[in-house]
């Protein structure tokens, strides 16, 4: 039987049909775990919904992503609504990181020049350590969702609109893969 993978959306339901059997996800993101097919090395469950057709992500390679961490349907941490501080505006780009690093390492404060001639601090938005290895496998133009419990996620202090000690979906987008250095 080939793999068939339909979805559809609507304002309250997300509606997954696969293998003639659809399974209902509601809004607060109560994912059926017969979905997540795959387990990675550090026990997360994860979907392929696009399993991509370029490079491969590896331990040590400098990937380029943009992610998505929703909570009960609301987006609260993504890289595609990354804002300039003191400049009113909303830029979207993509989240550079080392597959396997130690979360956090290359986050970076750019200094850029804002319309009004004032200096300002581009803040980067703060993935989980669980996409840190998730990451792993996947190919360009790949798209995976995980479901982050709190020990892989943002633990006792949250994030934005996920409030401490809470699981919640990632959705991550593989847009480029560098090859670690010496390969």
């Amino acid at each position: 039987m080939p793999n068939r993978m339909y979805h559809a959306q609507s304002p309250t339901y997300n509606w997954c049909a696969c293998h003639n059997a659809a399974v209902c996800l509601d809004k607060q993101t109560k994912i059926v775990s017969s979905l997540l097919s795959s387990e990675a090395a550090d026990g997360l469950k994860y979907y392929d919904l696009v399993e991509g057709k370029g490079p491969v992500a590896e331990k040590g390679s400098t990937v380029q992503v943009h992610f998505d961490c929703l909570y009960r349907g609301i987006t609260a941490v993504s890289s595609r609504e990354s804002k300039l501080l003191a400049g009113n505006r909303i830029i979207a780009q993509p989240y550079v990181f080392q597959v396997g690093a130690i979360p956090g390492k290359e986050r970076k404060r750019e200094f850029v020049d804002n319309p009004n001639g004032l200096f300002s601090a581009q803040a980067a938005p703060k993935p989980p350590k669980a996409m840190y290895t998730v990451t792993e496998g996947m190919r360009v133009g790949g798209k995976r969702t995980v479901i982050v419990p709190p020990e892989a996620g943002y633990g006792p202090k949250g994030m934005n609109e996920i409030p401490p000690g809470a699981e919640f979906e990632l959705n991550i987008e593989l847009l480029e893969v560098m090859p670690p250095e010496g390969k």
